[in-house]
C-alpha cells in the first residue's frame, strides 16, 4: 500500500537542527530527527560554521527517516525555518568565507548606536524597517565586518541569513522571505522590499542579497540532485522559501491573517521570545517590528538570556536544571551575554540578596525568576504594540500560548509567578517611599511659603501646625489599609470551582480552591 505524502519541516536553531516528518494528508507528526550544532566565541562573540548547519540538517533528516520508517519516495517537499539575523558571507562558489556572526553576537553594539544616529534616530528606523538597530540585527553585523575585516567584506560575493544559506544549498536557488528579511534592518516593512537608502548607508550592493519570495510558503525551486544524494531524498521535490524561526512558530500556532490575531505567545529557548500576529504594522522602538510569513506583521520582543543563562548558573552550581527552588530573597539579573530587551549589550549578570541560609537551589531558582521577569516585561511591550493595555483585565484574561520544550520544566511554573510578586512588591514599597517623601516635602514647602510670605488663614495655620512625622505615619497607614482591602477583594473574589476526578474525599463533592 503506498504511503501518504510526507513533508519535512526543518528547524535550524542556535544549538541544534530538528527535522519534523509530517503526514501531508492528516497533519500527523511521524518523527523528529535531531542533530547538534557548535557555537564558539567569547567576550561577546558568538559564531558558528554554516557547514555545521548543513551537516546537522543531513544528520537530522537521516535520523527522522530511520525513526519514522518513511520511505524516501514518500517525501514530497521540504522547507527550512532558521535562527534569525545571523550574517553569512559567501564566496563566488557559495562557500562560507568565515564563521557566521550569530544573532546573539554583541560585538556590533557600537555599530548599532552609530547607525541609529546616522539615519536620524530611532523613529527614522522604525518608520522604514519597524525596528531600531541593535547588536542582534544583521545590518549592524555587516557594518562591524566592514570596519574590522574590510578585505573579507570586499571579497564577499553573497550575503545570506542562516535559513537562506540552507535553502540555497537545497534548491541551488537564492531566496529569502519577507519574515526573515525583516530582521536585517535593510528590508523595509513599509514598502515590502529592500530599502535603497539603507543599503547605501550600509555600503551594501543589493546584488549580494537574495530575491524576496512573496511568502515563506512560496515554492522557490526543487531539491537538486547533489543535495538529494546527501540527504537520501528524491531529487526534484518541492523546496519552499522558508522563513525565520519565530515566523514559522507563528504559522504552526495558527497565527496570522487566516487565524488568530493579537494573541501573544511565549517561547523559552536559548532566548526568551514574545510575539503576536497583527494587521497593524508595528513601529515601536522597544520591539522588533517584523513582517510575518503570510503578509501580516509580527511585533516581537526577544531577550538574550533565558534558558542558556539558567543552564550556565546550574553548571556553575553543579546542579541539575530541575534542582531549583524559589529564590527567596536572592535576586539574579541574568544578563550574562548583555541584553537585547532592554537594549543593554554591555550589561553583565548581577546577584544580590544573599543570606547565610541561601541555598544553591535558591540561587538557581533566582536565575529562573530573573529570566521570567525579563520575558514578562517584554510581553507588556508586545501587547501595547497591538493597541492593548496589559493592565486591562480583559487583555490579561486572553490565553497565553507557550512553546518550546523548556516550558516542560516545572521550575518555570513558579518562576513566572514568584518574580512578579517579588519585583512588584519591591516596586510598590519603593513607590510608597517616594510618595511619602513627596507629600511630606510638599507639606514642608507649603509651611515655608506661608512663613516667608506671611500667609494667614485657617488653611495656612493648619499646614504650619502639622507634625511631619504624624503625616508620614498617616500616609503609610492609609496605604496599607487600602492595600489589604484590595488584596482581600482580589483573593476572595477569584475562586476556582472545579469537580475533582477520583474519590479524594469519598463523596465526590465540589472542591472550592482559592487561587494563589
Amino acid at each position: 500500500m503506498p504511503q501518504s505524502p510526507v513533508v519535512i519541516g526543518v528547524d535550524s536553531s542556535t544549538q541544534s537542527t530538528k527535522a519534523a516528518f509530517t503526514d501531508a494528508t492528516t497533519g500527523r507528526l511521524l518523527a523528529v530527527g535531531r542533530a547538534p550544532h557548535r557555537v564558539t566565541g567569547e567576550g561577546g562573540a558568538r559564531e558558528s560554521d554554516p557547514e555545521v548547519w548543513w551537516n546537522a540538517l543531513r544528520d537530522a533528516v537521516a535520523a527522522g527517516l530511520k525513526e519514522s520508517g518513511v520511505e524516501p519516495s514518500a517525501v514530497v517537499g521540504i522547507a527550512v525555518a532558521g535562527q534569525q539575523h545571523g550574517l553569512v558571507v559567501l564566496d563566488r562558489r557559495g562557500r562560507p568565507l568565515r564563521p557566521a556572526l550569530l544573532w546573539n553576537d554583541t560585538r556590533s553594539a557600537p555599530q548599532a548606536v552609530a547607525l541609529t544616529e546616522e539615519l536620524g534616530g530611532p523613529d527614522a528606523w522604525t518608520a522604514r524597517t519597524g525596528s531600531v538597530p541593535v547588536a542582534s540585527m544583521t545590518a549592524t553585523k555587516w557594518r562591524w565586518l566592514r570596519e574590522n575585516d574590510p578585505a573579507l567584506a570586499d571579497a564577499t560575493a553573497a550575503i545570506r541569513l542562516p535559513h537562506d544559506f540552507l535553502t540555497e544549498r537545497l534548491a541551488g536557488t537564492a531566496a529569502t522571505d519577507p519574515g526573515d528579511a525583516s530582521g536585517t534592518c535593510w528590508y523595509s516593512t513599509a514598502t515590502g522590499a529592500y530599502d535603497p537608502e539603507l543599503l547605501a548607508l550600509l555600503g551594501l550592493d543589493e546584488s549580494l542579497l537574495p530575491p524576496v519570495a512573496e511568502t515563506g510558503a512560496t515554492r522557490i525551486g526543487s531539491l537538486t540532485a547533489g543535495s538529494a544524494a546527501e540527504l537520501g531524498l528524491p531529487a526534484g521535490i518541492a523546496v519552499a522559501a522558508g522563513t525565520g524561526d519565530n515566523m514559522s512558530a507563528a504559522v504552526g500556532l495558527g497565527f496570522g491573517g487566516a487565524g488568530l490575531l493579537d494573541h501573544p505567545v511565549l517561547s523559552l529557548g536559548t532566548s526568551g521570545t514574545v510575539f503576536a500576529a497583527t494587521r497593524t504594522r508595528p513601529a515601536s522602538a522597544a520591539l522588533a517590528g517584523f513582517a510575518a510569513a503570510d503578509g501580516t506583521y509580527l511585533p516581537l520582543a526577544c531577550t538574550l538570556n533565558c534558558t542558556l543563562a539558567v543552564d550556565k548558573v546550574a553548571d556553575l552550581l553543579r546542579l541539575d536544571r530541575e534542582d531549583a527552588a524559589p529564590g527567596g530573597e536572592a535576586v539574579l539579573l541574568p544578563y550574562l551575554d548583555g541584553e537585547r530587551t532592554p537594549d543593554l549589550p554591555a550589561a553583565s549578570g548581577l546577584l544580590t540578596g544573599l543570606r547565610h541560609d541561601t541555598t544553591p537551589q535558591q540561587l538557581l531558582g533566582a536565575a529562573y525568576e530573573g529570566a521570567a521577569v525579563t520575558v514578562l516585561r517584554a510581553l507588556d511591550e508586545v501587547l501595547r504594540a497591538g493597541g492593548l493595555d496589559p493592565a486591562d483585565p480583559g487583555v490579561a484574561a486572553r490565553p497565553l500560548r507557550l512553546i518550546d520544550g523548556s516550558f516542560m520544566n516545572v521550575a518555570y511554573g513558579w518562576a513566572f509567578a514568584e518574580p512578579v510578586r517579588k519585583v512588584y512588591y519591591n516596586l510598590t514599597i519603593t513607590g510608597l517611599s517616594v510618595a511619602v517623601a513627596l507629600i511630606i516635602g510638599t507639606v514642608e514647602l507649603l509651611g515655608l511659603l506661608a512663613e516667608k510670605l506671611g500667609l494667614h488663614g485657617a488653611f495656612w495655620d493648619w499646614v504650619g501646625g502639622l507634625d511631619l512625622n504624624i503625616v508620614g505615619l498617616v500616609i503609610v497607614g492609609l496605604f496599607f489599609a487600602t492595600w489589604l482591602l484590595a488584596m482581600a477583594v482580589w483573593k476572595f473574589g477569584r475562586i476556582e470551582e472545579k469537580w475533582t476526578a477520583g474519590p479524594h474525599d469519598g463523596r465526590g463533592e465540589k472542591n472550592v480552591t482559592p487561587l494563589p
